[in-house]
């Protein structure tokens, strides 16, 4: 095999599976150690909240088939999605066969099934393995056309979650109907067995307790049979264990009681009430885990589901699958925009709250770009689709918010590790009790301290506690234009002790204007600011643009230039009309032998405004000064006041001289300044302050930001920036707002204190409330309801998070 077959063969590929059956976080647990143990795989990550499980494995050495069926062979199942697509051009079954074997083909499609008569195929995949796109390019391969069959695979998720909804409430209300007999006896009971009188004495046979108690330990908590033999067939023990172990053994027992006509107590109601109580937790659960994810619901239902499209010379109503690049696409006002595009005719103000979280509108004319799900407020126009389906920007943002919710902080480790051995050490605490509570005290207390325990303890809230967090925290961080890559990183950001600022375009709006022009040696101002725009056209610094813009502007006619070479950290050197010229910082013209010593003094002056200033030689000979000026942000000032009330330093860099860089600095606040400083350079300064001690964290807009975002502990892009930013930054603000930034710490710490309150309330739970059983101090029924609402304060506490504001709304 050669060196490159052979790299190929070890590079890793990526696929999420939703994953069925898991009950608590030793589930996920088992899963995880399971997967991660087959050949092949190099890391493994399950969420219990959002039920799926992210695996990096090598294609050369083990599959996705492998994956599902490892686990399917732990105890659990995987979900597949569905879709159904609507084919055209079929004539016979031969067809139908053709495209069914096409599809069979596609890596990642478990079943294919095409019916000729209704023109339909419906095809179950593994998503994140293959996706809509490639399963219609296998139909036009197999020579046939094929569109997505109305828009139920958007509904997927909301459906599943509502079906699992509606089987709990059922089972709870069967529950309810067979157990609710039990209450009046189970107040009788607790009133004997904790001394107080309730008024009354209640007793029911015991074979109608047989009767009512039966139904609801093998129909309504048949799933927790299921779910324990299946994890101890995986080698895994989980909540399912624990329940079905502690009110079988109050069940059976009671039936043997029955049976033998002993005067021993029985506990039908114990396990029938724990069962019911436990399925009034999972059905509250249920309902209050999808409101965790209204984020994702929120940006789904974001988007248009038509487009007015024109197509030889006609408009026509196009489903927005059917949009294609390079589409000329009509809005009207009020419309909301159907995909990313540039228009080409017309204007209008475009509301991108949905995208920024800026309740302003903004003015777009020809040649702007605009985003799909944005509302078109005045104004029609035309425009041409650039990006559509999976590529624009919403969709982008949804797999990112979505990935980031599916990810792991790394405070869930210890609850992970913890969970993973707590059901077995739960088991052998109600084993030890049982036995100590046996020979001391007798069979029947000890069997129902042993219930108790077995009850009482429940991993759930320990494996709730963090993704649900998460879930939340990334969710309100997109609606507000914080968009954050991913669970580590919404919990690194509370720590962060220093920001380091990009001045040009993270600080400033990076849109500069030249403010002075001072020559000597008899150049003219008109000539030599010619000059200066014919050299800047080939660069694409702001302060360039900004040269050639004012030449342009004053109606200068610019010439072609020719040898442009950019010399990083100093200024360009180019030739126009045959002329060698020069336009950079003192460090340029010591290097070319220029004398520039002449106009030190209006340099000094100039920047002391805060101003850039340029010098310009030509053949060899200084000509002038030119000073570029880039105006503040509106909020730079006012964000930088509050990062330094929360008590992080704040630091600025930038490539300007310290002059020039100090008198913006003092504009907005800075205290400290990192001038002159060189695009390579700017990482090794970000290590610097690391090795200092600081948690740090670098924002900035530009390509020569990359490095230093990368090496930061956390990189915040500019989402107005370039896509090279933003691809190596950790939070991308939306807004181009240092506002984003408070926003974003604010979320962390907001977050990070839920998470801490959940894991608190979860180990404190445990910790207290399993002694108490084990003495014999919590009656079965009690426990049972306790661990029902244990998971469901959890993420109850958690959706408190939902009401977290923006700084700009606070304020308000």
């Amino acid at each position: 095999m050669s060196e490159t077959a052979k790299a190929l063969d070890s590079i890793d590929e990526q696929v999420t599976l939703g994953i069925t059956g898991m009950t608590c976080a030793a589930c996920a647990n088992r899963i995880e150690k399971n997967l991660s143990k087959v050949n092949g795989v190099s890391k493994a990550n399950v969420n219990l909240t959002t039920e799926k499980a992210s695996v990096s494995y090598n294609p050369s050495e083990t599959s996705v088939e492998q994956l599902m069926e490892k686990v399917k062979k732990t105890g659990y199942g995987v979900r597949e999605q569905k879709t159904t697509l609507a084919v055209t051009g079929m004539t016979c079954a031969a067809c139908a066969t053709r495209i069914e074997k096409g599809l069979g083909k596609v890596d990642g499609v478990v079943n294919a099934n095409v019916n000729l008569a209704s023109e339909k195929a419906n095809v179950e995949y593994i998503p994140g393995k293959t996706d809509i796109d490639q399963l219609i390019a296998a139909v036009k391969k197999a020579g046939y056309s094929a569109t997505v069959a109305g828009d139920a695979n958007a509904e997927a998720e909301k459906e599943a979650r509502e079906k699992e909804y509606k089987k709990q409430r059922n089972k709870f209300l069967l529950g309810v109907l067979f157990s609710i007999w039990f209450l009046p006896q189970m107040i009788s009971d607790l009133g004997v067995e904790y001394g107080f009188n309730v008024g009354f004495q209640y007793e029911i046979n015991p074979w109608i307790q047989f009767l009512l108690a039966t139904p609801v330990q093998f129909y309504v908590g048949g799933h927790f049979y299921r779910d324990a033999y299946n994890a101890l067939r995986g080698g895994s023990a989980n909540m399912a264990t624990l329940v079905a172990l502690g009110t079988s053994a109050a069940y059976f027992y009671s039936l043997v009681v029955t049976i033998t006509g002993s005067d021993a107590g029985l506990y039908y109601e114990a396990a029938a009430l724990v069962i019911t109580l436990i399925i009034l937790g999972k059905l509250l659960e249920v309902r209050a885990k999808g409101q965790t994810s209204e984020a994702i619901k929120t940006l789904m239902g974001l988007q248009a589901k038509t487009a007015r499209v024109i197509r030889d010379g006609e408009e026509k109503d196009l489903p927005i699958e059917d949009v294609v690049v390079d589409d000329v696409i009509f809005v009207r006002a009020g419309e909301k925009i159907p995909v990313d595009g540039e228009i080409i005719e017309g204007s209008s103000t475009i509301d991108e709250s949905m995208l920024t979280g800026e309740s302003l509108p903004i003015t777009k004319k020809p040649g702007d770009s605009v985003v799909g799900a944005s509302v078109n407020k005045h104004g029609s126009f035309k425009f041409k689709a650039t990006k559509v389906g999976k590529d624009t920007a919403l969709a982008q943002i949804i797999k990112l918010v979505e990935d980031a919710q599916g990810s792991k902080a790394p405070i869930q480790k210890l609850a992970d590790k913890i969970s993973g051995v707590f059901v077995p050490i739960v088991i052998g605490i109600a084993l030890l009790t049982f036995l100590l509570t046996y020979f001391i005290v007798g069979f029947t207390p000890a069997l129902i301290s042993a219930v108790a325990v077995l009850v009482i303890a429940c991993p759930c809230a320990l494996g709730l506690a963090t993704p649900t967090a998460v879930m939340v925290g990334t969710g309100k961080g997109a609606e507000t234009g914080v968009l954050i890559k991913g669970a580590e990183h919404l919990e690194s950001a509370h720590r962060v002790t220093t920001i380091v600022l990009d001045k040009t375009g993270t600080i400033t709006k990076g849109e500069p204007e030249v403010t002075d022009l001072i020559t000597i040696n008899n150049f003219k101002q008109d000539e030599l600011l010619r000059l200066a725009g014919s050299a800047e056209r080939g660069s694409e610094h702001p302060l360039g643009e900004a040269i050639v813009n004012d030449a342009k502007d004053k109606g200068l006619t610019l010439s072609d230039a020719t040898e442009f070479n950019a010399i990083p950290g100093h200024g360009i050197e180019v030739k126009v009309d045959e002329k060698k010229v020069y336009i950079g910082n003192t460090k340029l013209m010591q290097r070319q032998n220029i004398a520039f010593e002449s106009l030190v003094k209006q340099m000094e002056e100039l920047e002391g405004q805060g101003k850039t200033a340029m010098l310009i030689a030509v053949e060899g000979e200084l000509a002038g000064v030119i000073a570029v000026a880039d105006t503040v942000k509106e909020t730079s000032a006012e964000a930088i006041a509050k990062l330094k009330e929360m008590g992080i330093e704040v630091a600025m860099i930038t490539g300007d001289n310290q002059r020039t860089a100090e008198a913006i600095a003092k504009q907005v606040g800075v205290d400290r300044v990192l001038a002159e400083v060189l695009p390579e350079d700017k990482s090794a300064e970000v290590e610097k302050l690391k090795q200092e001690g600081k948690v740090v964290a670098m924002v900035g807009d530009g390509i020569n930001d990359a490095p230093a975002l990368a090496a930061a502990d956390i990189g915040i892009a500019i989402g107005t920036g370039t896509d090279v930013a933003i691809e190596a930054a950790d939070v991308t603000l939306m807004r181009g707002d240092l506002m984003g930034i408070v926003d974003t710490i604010r979320l962390s710490k907001t977050t990070m204190r839920k998470i801490r309150q959940n894991l608190f309330w979860a180990f404190a739970y445990n910790t207290v409330l399993i002694p108490v059983a084990a003495i014999g101090l919590l009656n079965p029924v009690l426990a049972g309801a306790a661990m029902a609402f244990s998971s469901v304060s959890v993420v109850t506490n958690t959706l408190f998070l939902r009401r977290w504001k923006p700084v700009r709304e606070v304020a308000a």
